[in-house]
């Protein structure tokens, strides 16, 4: 009972944050605010931005659709959504799914799916909330390099709880290191098709 709370709470800050103008630009703050901004100890929660980016051996109309979370399956190993809107699953604006993260379960919310083919832009966003431990903005640029394609990632993580502070840090770590892993796994999936 408590999980389904908990994964309400979830969908529910996560479905209101795509419906809200520039939710992504106010997540971080708005989570501070929410949270008190300060713990018991008068320290700030735990705050990352990293940024990675990787080159991807097709065009752009190939590889900007597989940054959907159902798409993403293809190419990423153990990546399971499991989708509460669209069913069946589709990857557009404002998808809601659930992933596993252990023993916890986060509940995503997909706040910008545009690819624009014609003026050569893609810019896709997430926004994912661990109830009670942390909060996560992934964005994505992907735009053309002659017959390749230039992909940026972004990961703005904000702790919510002490707790969160240390799985804000650690996460950090791996998201500073993750550049070669996604080029390899794309670019291999690339190379089969």
């Amino acid at each position: 009972m408590a999980s389904n709370l908990r994964f309400l709470l979830g969908l529910t800050c996560g479905v209101a944050l795509a419906l809200l103008p520039r939710a992504a630009a106010h997540l971080h703050a708005a989570a501070r605010a929410l949270h008190g901004g300060e713990a018991a100890s008068g320290s700030a929660r735990a705050h990352t931005e990293e940024k990675f980016s990787f080159t991807a051996h097709a065009p752009m109309d190939q590889v900007a659709p597989l940054f959907g979370a159902d798409n993403e399956r293809a190419w990423a190993p153990h990546w399971d959504p499991q989708f509460v809107h669209p069913l069946p699953a589709a990857d557009r604006e404002g998808m809601v799914f659930t992933v596993a993260h252990d023993h916890l379960r986060a509940a995503w919310v997909n706040t910008a799916f545009d690819l624009d083919y014609e003026h050569k832009t893609g810019h896709i966003q997430y926004v994912y909330v661990i109830p009670d431990l942390l909060v996560t903005v992934i964005t994505l640029k992907v735009t053309p390099e002659a017959s390749q394609t230039h992909v940026e990632v972004a990961y703005d993580r904000t702790a919510l709880s002490p707790e969160g502070d240390d799985h804000v840090r650690h996460m950090a770590k791996q998201d500073r290191q993750s550049g070669p892993e996604w080029e390899k796994q794309i670019n291999t999936y690339l190379g089969k098709r």
